[in-house]
């Protein structure tokens, strides 16, 4: 993963002529989220920036603010001419920004108005400081991982996909029989609810529940984790960004199963299918307003206990 370093110093303003959009991505029917989306907007005019959203975002915000002061995304602000994203809301709600910015360069920030929220680099209540940072500029961009997922079925394709977070093949009402591979070598075959395969951004989500490892965003690794396998050799796998991992519905399987790529897109996979899971060239740029370590975020999030779990020690005196 790599890192680079943005920022223009000073106001935002004070020197810089150029028309400047940034892009926001919110959850359209939360409270909460609408709240922070009218104080985002109006923070952006007044800085002279003009807000984007995707044009459905915009419909569904007309009640709430005077849309003809944001611009449609690919309308009237093609997406090469955003300058970064501001997500409120949950993951879910960053992981459609990310499939609204596939190709591009632009970085993605993200304030959790949600639970977790473990993309999320800030909390709601930073909300005025968040967009104080991005509009200076001031802020470094990391390099995520994402996966290219095909499925095929007798040689022909029936989805050429990607995912962020994960790649899961899961059954669709009953128990799947899987063969599973690397590198287009068979593993091992078990029967099982599923398969996640996951990049380390995506070892803190379906992968973690799933009983995989959590792993820090600076390896360059995919992960494989079996869901609920009827086989003694059931632990996860975990091999390099330059393998192949592939997942083989077994002929003979009674249903299909389905392929969920960060739960968002979806495809029926019958008896046959086999789903092959690459790095991709094509990496999300999630940016960071603070330096605080991976381990402190994984304590925060997760609200980890650090201390002693006995609780404080009395001394021993003779």
């Amino acid at each position: 993963m790599s890192q680079e370093r943005s920022s223009a110093g000073g106001h935002p303003l004070a020197d810089l002529r150029e028309h400047r959009r940034i892009l926001i991505v919110s959850h359209t029917h939360r409270d909460e989220a609408i709240a922070a989306t009218v104080q985002a907007v109006s923070a952006l005019t007044a800085a002279g920036v003009t807000p984007v959203m995707d044009p459905h975002d915009r419909d569904e915000f007309s009640p709430h603010i005077d849309v003809e002061q944001i611009e449609g995304l690919g309308l009237d602000a093609p997406i090469e001419q955003i300058e970064v994203t501001i997500v409120l809301g949950g993951d879910g709600t960053i992981l459609r920004a990310a499939e609204l910015l596939r190709g591009s360069e632009c970085p993605i920030v993200g304030v959790n108005l949600g639970h977790v929220g473990f993309l999320a680099e800030m909390e709601s209540y930073d909300l005025a400081t968040t967009i104080d940072r991005v509009l200076r500029r001031d802020y470094t961009v990391e390099q995520r991982l994402t996966l290219d997922v095909v499925a095929t079925l007798n040689g022909e394709v029936i989805a050429d996909t990607w995912a962020l977070n994960e790649a899961s093949v899961e059954k669709h009402r009953r128990m799947l029989e899987v063969e599973i591979g690397v590198d287009g070598l068979p593993v091992s075959s078990f029967a099982c609810d599923g398969m996640v395969l996951a990049t380390p951004t995506g070892s803190t989500a379906y992968a973690f529940s799933a009983g995989g490892p959590i792993i820090w965003p600076t390896v360059q690794a995919m992960l494989m984790v079996p869901i609920a396998a009827h086989a003694l050799f059931d632990r996860p796998l975990v091999t390099g960004t330059d393998s192949e991992l592939s997942v083989r519905i077994l002929p003979e399987n009674i249903g299909p199963g389905v392929l969920w790529c960060d739960g968002r897109r979806r495809t029926e996979l019958p008896a046959g299918s086999i789903v092959r899971a690459r790095t991709s060239s094509q990496s999300v740029r999630i940016a960071r307003l603070n330096s605080a370590e991976f381990s402190n975020r994984l304590v925060q999030k997760f609200h980890l206990p650090v201390s002693g779990w006995r609780g404080a020690r009395r001394e021993v005196t003779e």
